[in-house]
């Protein structure tokens, strides 16, 4: 009832998705632990039908079978696609899930890796995978990064700033904007600013700025692009 080419690869594959999902799942991503075992098995499994085809083609002539696996991992990736797709969103400035994206391709590989019977192959690219996911933490904590700011500060009409005014206001607080847009809406001024340079102590200073009495300011925003 057990047979050992379809039992190894299955639970290689399961393992591969448990171990990739269980990281993605600590870090709250879109696919967690569930997603990334389902796709590994699915692609396995697909890929374990391709290899064995002569199992479930028992009618037709031997002459006239043609066994291309090949063909098959070209429909998985095509649909894989459309789910990495899925998990990508974009949250302000930032566009968030293409780690977990690239997660969900890398073990669907994996998954058809194990179903065509190259372990070996598997073994050391799901060791890779989860080698790159873990020093995430490490690169956001120590690589430079260029963090950017939107920026959104309303005034009444007759005591708003110039654009060049709330670019002063920016610059005193040591970032630097790229972009300034006005809006007027009800006597209403609004100014929308994207900046970089942006650092959690500047934010604050930045805040402390905009709540002085003398600034009449209505409401502010300011929300930093994701690490």
């Amino acid at each position: 009832m057990i047979d050992e080419a379809l039992l190894w690869p299955i639970a290689g594959a399961v393992l591969a998705g448990a171990i990739i999902g269980a990281e993605r799942e600590y870090r709250a991503s879109p696919a967690g632990l569930r997603t990334h075992i389902l796709v590994a098995l699915s692609c396995c499994l697909l890929m374990l039908s391709a290899v064995h085809q002569m199992a479930w083609i028992s009618d037709a002539p031997i002459e006239v079978i043609r066994i291309d696996p090949v063909r098959m991992a070209h429909g998985i990736l095509t649909g894989i696609g459309f789910l990495c797709g899925g998990v990508i969103f974009r949250e302000g400035l930032s566009v968030r899930g293409l780690t977990t994206a690239a997660s969900l391709w890398t073990t669907a590989t994996l998954g058809m890796l194990f179903g065509v019977g190259f372990y070996e192959l598997a073994i050391f690219g799901g060791l890779a995978t989860l080698l790159v996911l873990a020093a995430i933490g490490l690169t956001e904590r120590w690589a430079p990064q260029r963090r950017i700011v939107y920026l959104s500060v309303q005034y009444p009409r007759e005591r708003a700033p110039t654009a060049a005014g709330f670019g002063t206001l920016i610059a005193d607080n040591h970032m630097r904007f790229i972009t300034v847009d006005q809006m007027l809406d009800n006597n209403v001024m609004t100014f929308k600013a994207v900046a970089h340079g942006y650092t959690e102590i500047r934010g604050d200073a930045l805040a402390a700025a905009l709540q002085e009495e003398g600034r009449a300011v209505l409401a502010f925003e300011i929300r930093p692009q994701q690490a």
